[in-house]
């Protein structure tokens, strides 16, 4: 027994950024660029080593292919951002590709195995990541840490009309198991297990059909009359798009999930120097939570209330290969350890605050406490109140209220420099290095950890304690770079407000020059480091506003 290969769905999760990202627009782009990389698809591409009569047939399926690319909003105004790049989306969905080789030609389609499925959605995911770096893509985020979601059909068998009772499928289990899970149809098959595992949860409740839904695919057989009859009306409706609604939403939480260990590590090192960056960035991970859980709702109202049968298995089956409800209560334990991180978080911020402002509050209570500030007034009042003949008592009260509006005044200096050291515990100083070699081409690291981890950034980092700026960057370059290099200038101060996710974060930056770089090295902050010339420079993402800090030092146009 085989099955005819119909068609295929792609079901690829994203967020978009409307503002800057018009996703049908998008699709099209999708569309052009997948469909000029098909019809130049070599051997070479492939993303499996495999064997050469497979590799003429997943070429010629490439030259082959009717496609047409959709973009799927699903959750509106869900305003996500990125805890690496710093980018922000507010919008989730999906790309649907909607596939079919050979359209027209039944009996090259007999010929298309399980075991070629996959090939060419790997290869269109590698083409993904490399389209989703490009700069005017800023506003667009793939699920590329997933394989792209394959949906195949059939609507044929050889030979016809096998009615799909228990002993047919476990009759024709090593078949069916060949493409109920197609990414991995490219080895053999052996295990009775295996074949019983995967045929385990076929979700038709009718004899003529079959259908599968994995965690990165699905398969759907439809004899070819109900096909024709029920598979727009009924099957895409209620079966086919739930499954990547499903997964965006699984796309959605993965991301929650890292964005509250990233906040959590970043709280514990403390390189967020001002809690409420840190309360904010909770707060909108909470909102969206709950945006989730909403929309979950309406998933178990349909649970509840729904009496097809036939559907209502199909999103309990979702909700369990995807594990939703598991990654929905990792998240608000999550949130309950950060909550408790948090508190011990302020505790320290206040310790440090107080300290501070000891000196200032001790010196106001003891004027409260001596009654000074109280008399003042009075002492004022007498003085102009006494007789014009009275020189020496009006002249000694003159120089007992001045004296006291001098304190009262130093006190008042004193508080609101007290008040200007406070904001300072929330601003962290940093550094930040341009740094040129004999040829003109600028040192560039690779940040190791985020934020705008994998990014390429200018050497440079926190001053510590008792630094100097000077200090802070030659011994800041040293650990990232390994290069002892000569400061010739400072290019300037840069403290614009959202400049850096982890609070308000001022940099002095200097422009330093090298003539030997042979002991370059990357260190404790970047795991690679570049020399780069001034025209690569131009169409380089770079961390921060760095960008603008090297277009300041007129390095850049």
């Amino acid at each position: 027994m085989e099955f005819v290969y119909k068609e295929e769905f792609w079901f690829i999760s994203t967020f978009l950024n409307k503002s800057l990202i018009d996703g049908n627009k998008k699709s099209q782009e999708l569309e052009k660029l997948v469909k000029d990389r098909l019809n130049n698809l070599k051997k070479k591409d492939l993303y499996y080593k495999i064997r050469d009569d497979l590799g003429d047939t997943i070429i010629n399926m490439s030259k082959n292919v009717s496609l047409i690319c959709k973009w799927i909003p699903y959750l509106e105004n869900f305003p996500y951002e990125d805890e690496n790049s710093q980018r922000k989306y507010d919008t989730l969905g999906f790309f649907q590709f909607d596939v079919e080789y050979y359209e027209n030609d039944l009996l090259e389609k007999e010929n298309i195995k399980s075991s070629v499925i996959q090939q060419i959605p790997q290869i269109l995911l590698s083409l993904l990541k490399d389209y989703s770096k490009k700069e005017e893509n800023e506003g667009i985020i793939f699920d590329l840490e997933s394989p792209i979601y394959v949906f195949v059909t059939s609507n044929l068998l050889k030979p016809e009309y096998i009615e799909w009772t228990k002993d047919n499928i476990n009759k024709h289990k090593k078949e069916i198991g060949y493409w109920t899970e197609l990414y991995s149809g490219q080895w053999e098959d052996y295990s009775e297990a295996l074949y019983d595992r995967r045929i385990e949860n076929n979700l038709s409740n009718r004899l003529s059909e079959l259908h599968f839904i994995r965690r990165n695919s699905g398969f759907i057989y439809m004899a070819k009359e109900n096909y024709e009859n029920f598979f727009e009306s009924y099957m895409k409706e209620f079966v086919i798009t739930p499954t990547p609604k499903m997964r965006a939403l699984l796309f959605a939480l993965r991301l929650i999930n890292e964005s509250l260990d990233f906040l959590f590590l970043k709280a514990q090192s403390e390189e967020f120097k001002d809690v409420e960056t840190i309360e904010n960035k909770i707060r909108n991970l909470r909102f969206l939570r709950g945006l989730i859980q909403t929309n979950l709702s309406v998933v178990y109202n349909e649970l509840d209330y729904n009496r097809r049968q036939h559907y209502t298995t199909v999103l309990k089956h979702l909700l369990n290969e995807f594990e939703i409800e598991s990654i929905v209560k990792r998240i608000n334990e999550k949130f309950n350890v950060i909550y408790d991180s948090m508190q011990e978080l302020y505790q320290k911020k206040n310790e440090e605050i107080q300290k501070r402002t000891e000196k200032g509050l001790n010196l106001l209570n003891l004027l409260f406490g001596a009654g000074i500030l109280a008399d003042l007034g009075g002492v004022i009042m007498i003085a102009f109140s006494l007789q014009e003949g009275d020189l020496v008592s009006i002249l000694l009260n003159i120089v007992i209220a001045t004296i006291i509006t001098g304190i009262l005044i130093v006190t008042i200096i004193f508080n609101i420099y007290m008040r200007i050291q406070v904001k300072k515990v929330k601003i962290g100083q940093a550094v930040d290095a341009i740094i040129e070699d004999n040829k003109g081409n600028i040192i560039l690291i690779k940040r190791k950890y985020p934020p705008y981890q994998g990014f390429y950034a200018l050497p440079g980092g926190f001053i510590k304690k008792g630094e100097k700026p000077k200090q802070a960057l030659v011994r800041e370059i040293k650990e990232e770079t390994n290069l002892d290099v000569k400061i010739i200038g400072k290019v300037g101060v840069f403290d614009k407000e959202g400049r850096d996710p982890r609070g308000n974060i001022h940099s002095t930056t200097f422009r330093c020059i090298i003539d030997n770089t042979s002991n370059m090295r990357s260190g404790d902050d970047s795991k690679e480091i570049e020399l780069i010339s001034k025209e690569r420079l131009k169409d380089l993402e770079i961390a921060f506003d760095h960008k603008k800090i090297i277009k300041k030092a007129n390095l850049l146009n």
